[in-house]
């Protein structure tokens, strides 16, 4: 019996505690291990590593303090667009869904995906239409609307830019949602979900979905969940980046986080992080932002959350 553990994450970015206010950072906390709590759950009671990386996401899609579910952000239209990817790391299956609204939780709508059909990848209408055929919940426009999230939208609405996060122009903050897992017969598996960039345009997609870029997972070496501005980490595969590293290259988990996070993506200037487990059990939860929402749970540890940097 292998020990199992979880990752989880809620965003990167310019998180300081300067910048955070006493009871904000409890309610972050609270939110972290809540989810970590939930994925672990699973795990200790022999579930699959896809049951708790679906279990951890479902309950910060849930959180409006997440750029997730309820708490995703408003498009160029005043609206919510969704993306989520979920992966199995023994099989290699994996669902991903794009541009989805009024899902409730993308993340089921992608297991679904990966689950009951022959595809990897549906966007739009049509996702929204197979989520109905799954008997999946749907919610109003009401339950996504947060008056914080849609005055973020109507001060750069008219500028022509976007942004990340529920965060000031000079306050970023990626905050897509993710959790990777490895559980007791040795199975690896990753999930990310997004509400994507306040004031997108045109059906702009990220990485999150995009399986490879935003999340991976391979039993031979890692399972990878990303968070950061979304253009950069397709343009650099990242999550398949460290696994290739890893294959390929035979370095360990840390060296090839740091080799993609701290080298590949600077050089381009991409800012953002993720988290990575191996099969043994190895986690890294590296970034080259000012902080990243994060925690961690392993089997017969104790549970921990942080948020700021070094």
């Amino acid at each position: 019996m292998n020990k199992y553990a979880i990752a989880i994450h809620g965003g990167a970015g310019t998180i300081l505690r300067s910048l955070m206010s006493e009871s904000q950072e409890k309610e972050y906390r609270a939110a972290l291990l809540a989810s970590l709590q939930a994925g672990n759950k699973a795990l200790e009671n022999g579930g699959t590593a896809i049951d708790a990386v679906e279990a951890a996401i479902i309950v910060l899609e849930d959180n409006p303090l997440f750029n997730a579910g309820k708490g995703s952000v408003f498009t160029h239209d005043g609206r919510h667009e969704m993306d989520a990817a979920i992966m199995n790391g023994k099989t290699l299956e994996a669902g991903a869904v794009a541009g989805v609204r009024n899902v409730k939780n993308p993340v089921k709508l992608a297991r679904a995906v990966m689950g009951h059909s022959e595809h990897v990848l549906l966007c739009g209408g049509g996702a929204e239409e197979f989520a109905k055929e799954m008997s999946l919940p749907f919610e109003t426009d009401e339950y996504f609307f947060s008056q914080q999230r849609y005055d973020q939208l109507l001060e750069i609405r008219d500028t022509g830019t976007t942004q990340m996060d529920h965060s000031a122009p000079n306050n970023k903050k990626f905050g897509t949602v993710g959790a990777v897992a490895l559980d007791v017969h040795g199975n690896l598996a990753a999930a990310t979900s997004t509400g994507g960039m306040t004031n997108k345009r045109y059906g702009r997609v990220g990485d999150s979905p995009i399986i490879g870029a935003g999340t991976y997972a391979n039993n031979q070496t890692c399972a990878i969940s990303c968070t950061g501005h979304g253009e950069y980490f397709i343009r650099a595969v990242v999550a398949y980046d460290i696994s290739c590293l890893m294959e390929y290259k035979g370095l360990a988990l840390a060296e090839a986080c740091h080799e993609v996070v701290h080298k590949k993506l600077v050089a381009l200037g991409g800012e953002g992080g993720l988290i990575a487990i191996d099969a043994k059990g190895n986690i890294e939860l590296p970034f080259n932002s000012e902080g990243m929402y994060r925690g961690m749970k392993k089997q017969g540890e104790e549970y921990w959350v942080a948020i700021y940097g070094v």
